[in-house]
Formats: structure tokens, C-alpha cells, sequence
């Protein structure tokens, strides 16, 4: 018996309930990839959310369209991880970041987790197909691109996977958008541009940061094929790339324009930096943490910069 009077037995299998619930919710957040499912939702709102804005229609009129947009494309999404950790795993069993996912660690059969990916998929075309079809359109193209060109095809042959990859988190917003309108307009156009070319020096430095890994498993990053001169270069680069596209979205007022110039500038002030540091790894732990950022800035700032109070 305890001192506060409940049976120690009693106390260790509550416990060991509670150890299982939380060791349950981490096999979920590992295998759905919580943090990427969670940073992807973002884009999609801000692409109806703008699509609503310059066709001056009412969030009240459109809320079914709403959670059917965001359910689907969610549910898609995690579908595409879902089914990119099953065929993952052996690399996931050599890199120290995912030898904890549950499919390394066997706490999910590999069958299940590939009919959770399949059925997540499937019920997420579903919701989509209620909205218009160039947001299916754009999911499977998002979904394709991921499941079977990127993971399935290129990760591990190409250091241009990176360019691959990125395209199916550039069509987030063309999914959001395209459930209420046309993507033809330039918002869009520049919204799947912004994230396309962010990708790039995201993706680099962590592949910077996880280099040794990377090799380990054998998966043909920039850094590992070609090294970091190479790949501080082509960050360059592709920040540099981003420095115009904020002024194709003037639309957005002069205050989204300045504060999105004075990031890129940032951004461009960092990275080339790169060519003068000592430390590779902190630089691209610096980078990474700065493309975090700039992109859930970017995007929460075009929300609240068409919210009705600032027209």
C-alpha cells in the first residue's frame, strides 16, 4: 500500500495507461509527420482565404466548401506521409531523427500503416471532388508528385529530388484557391512560386544539418553529392529568386510588399554569410530556423493584411 492510501498496483497500471496513451499520440504525430502535415494546412487556408478576398465573397456563404477544402486536403496530405514513411523505412531505420517512427520501431504494422494511407487518401479525393475539380486536380498533383515521383522514384537516385518535392508543397495554395475560383489569377500563380522557391534553401539546410545521416541511408541530397560549397551557392541563389515575387502581389497593399522585401533581404544577408562562417552546422541550423519563420510570417501576414478591418 502507498502513504496516500491507493494500491501501488493500482498506481502502476495507471501509469503505465497514461505511458501508453502518450506513447500512442507520439507514434501518431510520428507517423502523420505532425509538424509538415500542420505547416502544409497553412498555405491551403491562405489560398481560400484570398480567393474569398479578390472575388469579394462571403466566409459565411462558402463554410461548407470551407471544411470540405481543408478536411480533404488535410486528410490527402496525410495520406501522402502516411504512405511515405511505409516505403521509407529502411532508410528511417538508418537515420537517427526517424528510427523512432513507429515504423521502424514496429509499433504499427507496415499493412496498417499503408491501408491508413491509402484510405486517408481516398476519403480525402472524396471530401475534395464536393468542391470543383481543379482542387483534385491540383491535390493528386500535389499527392503524385510526393508519393511516386519524389519518395518512390527520385529521393534516392537525383539531388533533384529537392526540385521535385517541391512542387507538391507549392500546390497547397492552388488547392485553397481553386475550391472557390480559377487558379489562372496571379495571386495564386505567385503563391505556388513563393513556396516552390522556399523550399529549396529550407530543404538544403536541413540537409545540411542531417548531412552525415542523409549519407548514411544513402539518399542523394545536394550536400552529400555535390557538398556544402555547392549547396550555399545554390541557396544563394534561389533566395535571391525571391527578392521580385513579392511585387507581382501589390494587389496585397504596400505594407504585405515592404515587410516581404525586408524577409527576402534578410533572408539573402544569411545565406550569403554562409561563404564567411566557420561553423556549417549552425549556419544552416540559422537558415532553418529563419525559413520556419518566414514562410508562416509570409502567409499569416496575407491573411490578416486582407482581414475586413484594414480595407
Amino acid at each position: 500500500m502507498s502513504q496516500n492510501g491507493i494500491p501501488s498496483a493500482l498506481k502502476g497500471k495507471s501509469a503505465a495507461i497514461s505511458n501508453n496513451r502518450s506513447g500512442l499520440m507520439a507514434d501518431i504525430k510520428a507517423l502523420f509527420k505532425g509538424p509538415v502535415l500542420i505547416a502544409n494546412v497553412l498555405p491551403v487556408f491562405t489560398g481560400f482565404w484570398l480567393a474569398l478576398y479578390f472575388t469579394g465573397a462571403s466566409f459565411s456563404d462558402y463554410l461548407n466548401v470551407f471544411l470540405l477544402t481543408i478536411i480533404g486536403s488535410t486528410l490527402v496530405m496525410g495520406g501522402a506521409l502516411v504512405i511515405n514513411n511505409w516505403y521509407d523505412v529502411d532508410i528511417d531505420t538508418v537515420m537517427d531523427r526517424t528510427k523512432h517512427r513507429p515504423t521502424v520501431t514496429g509499433h504499427i504494422p507496415l499493412k496498417v500503416v499503408l491501408t491508413i494511407g491509402i484510405v486517408l487518401t481516398v476519403l480525402g479525393f472524396i471530401l475534395l471532388s464536393f468542391t470543383r475539380w481543379e482542387a483534385v486536380i491540383y491535390a493528386f498533383v500535389g499527392w503524385f508528385t510526393y508519393v511516386i515521383l519524389y519518395t518512390m522514384w527520385s529521393k534516392r537516385r537525383y539531388t533533384l529530388n529537392t526540385v521535385i518535392g517541391a512542387v507538391s508543397g507549392a500546390v497547397t495554395p492552388l488547392i485553397g484557391w481553386t475550391a472557390i475560383e480559377s487558379g489562372t489569377h496571379i495571386v495564386p500563380i505567385m503563391l505556388f512560386l513563393i513556396i516552390f522557391v522556399f523550399q529549396m534553401p529550407h530543404t538544403f539546410a536541413i540537409a545540411m544539418k542531417k548531412c552525415e545521416e542523409y549519407r548514411a541511408a544513402k539518399v542523394a541530397m545536394l550536400p552529400v553529392v555535390h557538398g556544402f560549397e555547392m549547396t550555399k551557392r545554390q541557396m544563394v541563389v534561389y533566395i535571391a529568386c525571391l527578392l521580385p515575387l513579392p511585387f507581382y502581389l501589390g494587389s496585397l497593399g504596400l505594407t504585405f510588399v515592404v515587410i516581404a522585401t525586408v524577409m527576402n533581404l534578410g533572408w539573402l544577408i544569411v545565406s550569403i554569410s554562409g561563404f564567411f562562417t566557420k561553423d556549417d552546422l549552425k549556419w544552416a541550423q540559422i537558415n532553418f530556423l529563419y525559413s520556419v519563420n518566414y514562410i508562416t510570417i509570409l502567409f499569416l501576414m496575407m491573411i490578416v493584411v486582407t482581414l475586413p478591418i484594414f480595407k
